[in-house]
């Protein structure tokens, strides 16, 4: 099935739970998650640690440096990813020690740059870019789609997932080849093909 069918019929699919019952949604994220789950690398306790992790560092940044920073945190097997923009350099500094505090955290990469928060219109632009990496990891079927996470910030995109060397190589080629990404950073756990 061409890729442009498979979106037409997952838009489709989506819209038309969307007038559903309040509980529907609920019960369709659950499966949806737990589908993820089956296919992911990670055991099912680090992909619920890699959402906690998430969420306490998010949290503790907004309460500590407010409006100095616009953080994402991305975690994938407790390895996490900082990436925005932050109003100086001590700021960039505490924000990775903030991350570096948190429970099970097991390394951090602080991609953060020193600038003013990004526009909505640049974040509308990042996310966009996310999707046709994505779209394009799920047309060339080079290795499971679900075990590289992409994220996007600044048209710089990063990659992250438990990859064999093979599978960082092919995503890499994939995410330079789509247009609009002005950079690849690498940010990889790598295993043994098995």
């Amino acid at each position: 099935m061409r890729l442009s069918a498979m979106l037409t019929m997952l838009t489709l699919a989506i819209l038309s739970t969307s007038g559903l019952s309040g509980c529907a949604p609920v019960v369709a994220g659950g499966a949806a998650a737990g589908g993820l789950m089956v296919a992911d690398r990670r055991t099912s306790g680090a992909y619920v640690e890699d959402q906690g992790i998430e969420l306490k560092a998010e949290k503790r940044i907004m309460e500590q440096l407010g409006d100095k920073i616009h953080a994402n945190v991305t975690s994938f097997n407790r390895n996490v990813l900082i990436t925005g923009e932050a109003i100086d350099e001590a700021t960039k500094k505490r924000a990775e020690e903030i991350v570096k505090s948190v429970e099970n955290v097991r390394s951090v990469t602080n991609e953060l740059i020193i600038a003013g928060a990004s526009s909505l219109s640049s974040r509308s632009n990042d996310a966009y870019l996310t999707s046709k990496v994505k779209a394009r990891m799920l047309a060339e079927n080079k290795f499971p789609a679900n075990v590289v996470k992409v994220v996007t910030e600044n048209s710089v995109v990063y990659l992250m997932g438990m990859v064999t060397r093979k599978e960082a190589e092919d995503a890499v080629e994939i995410a330079r080849g789509t247009e609009g990404v002005q950079k690849v950073v690498k940010v990889f756990e790598y295993i043994t093909a098995e």
